[in-house]
């Protein structure tokens, strides 16, 4: 877990150097923020986190050779510490979806205002997810915005939804229990149940599922 008392530690990785240099400079004006490596595709970028061990890494989406998704690829194997942050001139859904599948954690449009990224860093370093505008505690209402709109899915109980759904939200094991008048236990098992039946093994991967099965309008099953 990053000190907070210290400054965010960032790479930027993008193929433009003036891009680059810009960033640097809108990235110094904060003095939470400090810039620790440069790069301009994704070998180098890797090697700077290798290098460097920064807290947020914002990466190009659009590199030659090792793109970002590659790169996401890439660091996922080598299990890194760092949190990205997917830049891009534009957002395609596949594009976006995938990159949070890899292990993105904000997806950051280059012409949104400069106060939105300081936000997104300072959100991504705490842990948060960020998504277009603003920190996500519901990453299928996020995600959904990019237009993922399959058919829903009908595997869970009406209980398991409602674990499933209060995890979306943010809830830990113990709020739900609470929320939902059932034992820490109780909740664990409907987790367990509901990975195992849709065949995902994290909260984020859970996540992922709802946005492609709309788990979202799948309240009024049965229990």
């Amino acid at each position: 877990m990053p000190d907070r008392s210290a400054p965010i530690r960032i790479v930027i990785a993008d193929d433009h150097p003036i891009f680059r240099d810009g960033l640097r400079s809108l990235l110094a004006v904060e003095s939470d923020f400090e810039v620790v490596g440069e790069a301009s595709d994704g070998h180098e970028a890797l090697e700077c986190v290798r290098s460097r061990h920064p807290d947020v890494l914002l990466l190009d989406l659009a590199m030659p050779g090792a793109g970002g998704l590659e790169t996401l690829q890439e660091l996922g194997r080598v299990k890194s510490d760092v949190r990205t942050v997917l830049l891009t001139a534009s957002v395609d859904r596949e594009d976006a979806l995938e990159a949070v599948r890899l292990g993105a954690r904000g997806v950051v449009l280059k012409a949104a205002a400069t106060p939105l990224l300081y936000k997104c860093i300072r959100a991504v370093a705490a842990g948060e997810y960020w998504i277009g505008h603003e920190r996500v505690q519901d990453l299928v209402a996020a995600l959904r915005e990019f237009g993922a709109e399959p058919p829903p899915a009908a595997t869970l109980t009406r209980r398991e939804t409602q674990v499933a759904l209060a995890v979306l939200e943010g809830a830990s094991n113990r709020e739900i229990a609470q929320k939902l008048g059932l034992g820490e236990q109780t909740v664990k098992n409907h987790l367990s149940s509901i990975f195992d039946k849709l065949g995902v093994s994290s909260r984020l991967e859970l996540a992922l599922y709802a946005v492609h099965h709309r788990l979202a309008g799948n309240g009024d099953q049965s229990a």
